[in-house]
């Protein structure tokens, strides 16, 4: 077994790899990067080598650097985790060179599934099913129609040059085949000057389904199972879970040995995963084959009892699988929500910064009743105080749960995400409550355009459903009384002017433009007990029972004899005065009054906030890369004006409105924050 191994990563990764090999008495290596110099994973190692700057191109990308750090340190082994070279196969191939482990697959593997055309041939090679489909141009629509009869309607007819959704038609019969072979053709020519048309099966409400396979140097290869992977924003996954609540164990075990056949047409050692798309009669294709560890490899772990980056260190030290194809289990049900930097009230925008509170939920194990555990897990890289920066990918913390059915886990998951505290930056923890909520997603009921599906036209407060909007106001007034009754305690207080708890509130809902809902409450003593109160709102009576430390942020307890978990805080909104609470995914923010101060409130104007369309503004923080207008340009609406660059992704800001551009105020490499002017419109 190795003494030391470096990992050529960072984040989250980085720390769950180093966490096995603490376990199995390995000493670890990280590199770093000027970004991450105060990151978890340099805390975590054993050692730590800077290996450049921020960028990753000058820095985790440079496998001179790495191997470099490799003889520097001593380190025998090297685990590329996923991204940056973890699928590279020269890096794989000059770290053997060097007498270095790769813990990966050999860079031969590598090559052979990395192109998808040889990647598509190996497969029809090993029997593994594939798209049926004719690759070649065709010259006439009687042919198109034929070639379609022989794959099976429906079928997908595709402009070879198309893109933007233009030179792409679905058929279902004959006469759609025909007539969607001519407008192919013609789209293509005239959008794209390429007139060369190719059909290939369609694949009807479509998942993403994969098989995480495992092999070692004996000729061993077996598969853990399966992972469905349809909740995807973008092609980017969002909720991943294991197993599938849609596929039959035949497909199951036709779809793993699919998995294995490919493996070991390829010679494959270590952990990977072979990616299908399944059709609703569960016909599958092959896909794709990612030669590492995925992201989403702890649901695997979760329902196998398995720890996959163990069994990639083991299988690199040349050791055989330690069980067989029958010892793999399947037990209970899990789920992971990637947990993002993002901000899903703005169409997802990045959002960096620092992590001024990072709570996540307690990490819970308990047995089962089989010899497994179960509970909640949090892989992440990052903690309270620390930077998101912005030259890396926006993810947080993975949260993972393990229950004993699908229920469970999604309750669990529901919980969990409840307790999860994050300030500083935005998450996408409301847009995953509102998922885990959705009938069909509950159901079992979807595919991979699911998200587009319910939430094309983006991301709203009132997108996310909550079977009890009134607790959220009940537990305002509760933890307002409970800060009354604490003041009411002070010593020294004036005599006959001193804090009286009382119990008739008014919640004063805060609209954003000043359409302020009103709740009359009343909130007593609960059995005569600190802590617990009966409080009424709209004629539905809530007893609340919470050992709440005020000034925390979660609150957990018991609502009407069923557990709870929320957040609340003063004055995190616009208001100082108000208390934000939040549980669900939904949020509200309110003032809790006296019946003459709601009255008072209701007579004051409403401030209406200034007009800032004259200027354009940051809408994240990120590098400026390009200003696209001059001083004095007319502009059109929907004309490009600035494009800031924010973890790893191009983000194109574009004009409004007509009118014509003043002063510019932020120039081409600046690092921007939220809000900033970057130019006025005269």
């Amino acid at each position: 077994m190795f003494k030391k191994i470096l990992i050529a990563n960072r984040g989250e990764i980085a720390c769950r790899v180093i966490q096995t090999a603490k376990k199995m008495g390995i000493l670890t290596v990280a590199v770093y990067s000027d970004a991450d110099k105060e990151a978890r994973h340099v805390e975590l190692a054993d050692e730590a080598v800077h290996i450049g700057a921020a960028p990753s191109r000058e820095s985790y990308l440079l496998a001179d650097r790495i191997i470099e750090a490799c003889k520097k340190t001593g380190a025998e082994a090297v685990h590329p985790g996923y991204g940056f070279l973890s699928e590279n196969e020269s890096f794989a191939k000059k770290v053997e060179e060097e007498g270095i482990a790769f813990i990966g697959p050999k860079h031969y593997s590598i090559a052979a599934m990395g192109d998808k055309i040889a990647s598509k041939k190996l497969a029809n090679e090993a029997k593994v099913n594939t798209i049926p489909g004719w690759n070649d141009a065709i010259e006439t629509a009687e042919r198109a129609v034929e070639i379609a009869k022989d794959i099976g309607y429906p079928v997908m007819i595709k402009a070879s040059a198309g893109g933007g959704g233009k030179g792409l038609r679905v058929a279902f019969n004959d006469k759609e085949a025909f007539e969607g072979f001519t407008s192919c053709r013609n789209e293509a020519r005239n959008s794209f000057g390429d007139d060369r048309v190719f059909i290939e099966k369609f694949v009807e409400e479509p998942r993403h389904i994969e098989i995480q396979v495992l092999g070692d140097s004996h000729g061993h290869v077996i598969y853990l199972n399966e992972r469905e992977c349809s909740i995807q924003r973008r092609h980017q996954k969002v909720i991943e879970e294991a197993p599938s609540p849609f596929i039959s164990d035949a497909t199951r075990k036709a779809m793993g040995e699919q998995a294995v056949a490919l493996a070991k047409a390829v010679n494959y050692q270590s952990a990977g995963t072979v990616e299908f798309v399944v059709g609703k009669d569960q016909s599958f294709y092959f896909l794709e084959m990612n030669t590492r560890l995925q992201v989403e490899h702890p649901v695997t772990e979760c329902i196998t009892g398995l720890d996959l980056v163990e069994l990639m260190i083991r299988v690199a030290a040349g050791e055989a699988l330690p069980l067989t194809q029958e010892q793999v289990k399947r037990d209970g049900w899990a789920i992971e929500c990637r947990i993002n930097a993002e901000d899903p009230f703005r169409n997802f925008l990045p959002s960096t910064g620092r992590l001024v509170k990072f709570q996540p939920p307690a990490e819970t194990m308990f047995a089962s009743d089989t010899e497994h555990l179960q509970g909640v897990r949090v892989d992440t890289g990052v903690y309270e105080g620390g930077e998101i920066p912005m030259y890396y990918d926006s993810m947080i913390a993975k949260l993972i749960v393990h229950g004993k059915d699908r229920n469970h886990a999604i309750a669990r998951m529901r919980e969990a995400l409840n307790g999860f505290v994050i300030r500083g930056i935005s998450s996408n923890i409301p847009f995953q409550a509102a998922l885990l909520a959705h009938p069909k997603f509950v159901a079992g009921d979807f595919n991979t355009g699911f998200i587009a599906e319910n939430y094309g036209k983006g991301f709203h407060a009132e997108d996310v459903p909550h079977s009890e909007p009134d607790f959220l106001v009940a537990l305002a007034a509760y933890v307002h009384r409970r800060y009354r009754a604490r003041a009411s305690g002070i010593s020294g207080q004036l005599e006959g002017h001193g804090v009286k708890v009382g119990e008739q509130f008014v919640v004063v809902e805060l609209g954003a433009q000043g359409e302020h809902v009103h709740h009359p409450v009343t909130v007593s003593d609960f059995h005569g007990k600190t802590g617990a109160s009966a409080v009424t709102v709209n004629g539905k009576t809530y007893k609340i029972d919470s050992s709440l430390a005020l000034g925390a942020v979660r609150v957990q307890g018991i609502v009407n004899d069923k557990p709870f978990v929320a957040q609340v805080e003063r004055g995190a909104g616009k208001n100082p005065l108000a208390l934000r609470v939040s549980n669900d995914g939904r949020q509200i923010e309110a003032m809790v009054l006296s019946p003459l101060g709601a009255r008072l409130l209701a007579l004051m104007p409403h401030k209406a906030p200034p007009d800032l369309s004259k200027f354009l503004m940051s809408p994240m923080p990120g590098l400026l890369v390009e200003v696209a207008v001059q001083p004095g340009q007319q502009v059109q609406a929907g004309e490009k004006l600035a494009v800031i660059e924010a973890m790893k992704m191009e983000n194109v800001l574009f004009a409004a409105q007509d009118g014509v551009v003043g002063k510019i105020s932020a120039a081409k490499g600046e690092s921007l924050a939220v809000d900033q002017i970057i130019l006025e419109f005269n």
